[in-house]
């Protein structure tokens, strides 16, 4: 996570669901728990959503807003933020959007870190997220990862689509 407004280049994987094991055996892995609330959009549309992350014993809370500028880029604003400003800001939540839950295995690789995430709503699947440096970059993916579509652009892999909608795609075995 990034503080302040910046621009996200990002790209997004449906990916087989992992061996959590494997994932936290890599060096420097990180594991942590999120609940993330989508709340009303703000002004021309923007996204904007609120976060708990459990790290061990710790639990630190975020809120951002993010306005996309092309399939891969998106202008966010995040900063940390106290449990009651967290409690204040849920009053604002999106009706039409559920809380997402997950768990995110952040592994550092070759210079970036690989983000992880798993939903108790798929058990065959995941997303594996990247942030990148450049829009033409390429990203760079360990052997142990089984991607199975770079879903980058697709709304239906975006986590404020999934808060709505989770899609039910038949995987090939």
């Amino acid at each position: 996570m990034s503080a302040g407004k910046h621009c996200e280049i990002e790209r997004k994987y449906l990916i087989r669901y992992p061996d959590a094991a494997l994932l936290t055996a890599q060096p420097g892995c990180e594991t942590w728990d999120i609940t993330q609330i989508y709340l009303r959009p703000g002004p021309g549309g923007e996204t904007r959503r609120i976060r708990r992350v459990e790290t061990g014993r710790q639990v630190k809370y975020f809120r951002a807003s993010k306005r996309r500028v092309s399939d891969l880029s998106a202008i966010e604003d995040e900063a940390e933020i106290t449990g009651d400003e967290y409690d204040a800001l849920r009053r604002q939540r999106d009706l039409g959007r559920s809380p997402i839950v997950k768990t995110r295995y952040r592994v550092p690789y070759h210079g970036h870190t690989l983000e992880f995430d798993i939903y108790p709503f798929w058990q065959d699947r995941a997303i594996l997220e990247i942030e990148l440096d450049s829009e033409d970059e390429a990203a760079d993916i360990p052997g142990y990862v089984n991607v199975m579509w770079d879903v980058t652009g697709e709304a239906a892999y975006k986590n404020w689509q999934l808060a709505k909608r989770v899609p039910e795609d038949i995987i090939p075995e």
